[in-house]
Formats: structure tokens, sequence, C-alpha cells
């Protein structure tokens, strides 16, 4: 019997490892796994992420109508802050302001280890996927595997750069890992148009 199984992506995470600068970010997240994990009955599969602001936000309200007409996902959202930092460079003569602005994505650590622990409490799956590299998320798989020793976890890490993946934390405390295959991305794309989950007709964004 094929066991139950429920994947946790982090979005950005997996955005940044794994589809940014391919022509493959027009995913259908459902389709990959299901080739991904073959041999596992999924249930549910938890979309973490955040809404961007500026020119890239109708590009990913657009692929968020498209993930939703797939009915195992579901998507979770954090906060996307800009986070003022200062240059710390010894020497520099830059006489102009020296704080800058970066996106900031919070909370998604935060809500994958909740509902890792929540659907392991409700004995909702035998296997957690895990997509992320992220270290902050090593104290909630050890806390799984204590309290539900039963449950194996396996952790994917979605990056081809072999520093950004290394992950060895996470690795280390799950019962399985992987680097995640990106040959399978561009067998599990959603089709140019489609209608979306909001009734439109949505089309593949420009440059993606």
């Amino acid at each position: 019997m094929a066991k139950r199984s429920i994947i946790y992506i982090d979005g950005f995470n997996f955005y940044y490892g794994a589809v940014k600068g391919t022509p493959h970010k027009w995913l259908d997240l459902q389709k990959y796994f299901k080739l991904l994990r073959q041999a596992d009955d999924i249930k549910k599969i938890w979309y973490f992420t955040a809404k961007v602001s500026g020119n890239q936000l109708a590009r990913q309200e657009t692929y968020f109508d498209a993930l939703a007409t797939l009915p195992l996902i579901e998507m979770v959202f954090g906060l996307y802050k800009l986070k003022t930092l200062r240059c710390k460079i010894n020497g520099c003569g830059y006489q102009g302001k020296k704080s800058y602005k970066v996106p900031e994505e919070k909370g998604t650590d935060v809500n994958i280890a909740l509902q890792m622990l929540d659907d392991a409490y409700q004995g909702a799956c035998d296997r957690i996927v895990l997509v992320s590299g992220d270290s902050d998320l090593v104290p909630a798989v050890k806390l799984v595997k204590k309290r539900h020793p039963a449950i194996k976890v396996t952790v994917y890490i979605p990056a081809s750069d072999r520093r950004r993946g290394a992950a060895r934390e996470l690795r280390r405390v799950a019962d399985k890992h992987k680097s995640l295959p990106t040959v399978l991305l561009s067998k599990a794309q959603f089709p140019q148009s489609l209608t979306g989950a909001s009734g439109r007709n949505i089309r593949k964004p420009a440059n993606w």
C-alpha cells in the first residue's frame, strides 16, 4: 500500500533554488511532485509563500490563480517586507546614503513548522516531504521525529549551487535527504493558457 505523504514547499527557497533564471517558472506543482513521488499517496501539497511588491506582483498573482486550480495545493501566505541595511564596507568613500532596502520574506519557516507538527499530531500522513534548505526548520523536524517517530521525514534541497545546496544541518536531521531534481521541471508545466480559479482566462506571463 502506498504511503500517505504530505509535501511542504518553502516557496521562496524553491523559487530561488530551482526555477529562477530558467524557462520553467510556470510550474504545475501537483504534476511535478506526482512525477517525483510516484510511489506515494500524496494527500496534500502545502505551498508557503508571500505576495511580493512592485511589477512582479501581477505575474505572481497570475501564477497563484493557476495553482489554485489544483485540488491538492493549499497556499499559506507570510509577509513580504523591505528591510533597511547599512553598508558595512570599511573604508568606503561613497558620500551618499549608506543605507539601502532589501526584500525580506517573513513567517514562512514558522508557518511550515506549525503545519508539519499539526499534520503529524492529527495522524494525517506517514511521510513528510519538506522542500527547503532553511536551517531554521531543523528544530521542527527534530520535534516531529521525537514525538512521532513512525513518520519518516524526507528533505529535498532546491539548489543547483553547491554552496547553497549544502544545507548540512537540515540534511543531518532528516531520515532521507536529496537535492531537488530539476530534470522534471520541463515535464510539469501548465498549458500556455488556462482558466484560473478566478474564472478568468489566464496566460503564462511574459518572460517566463
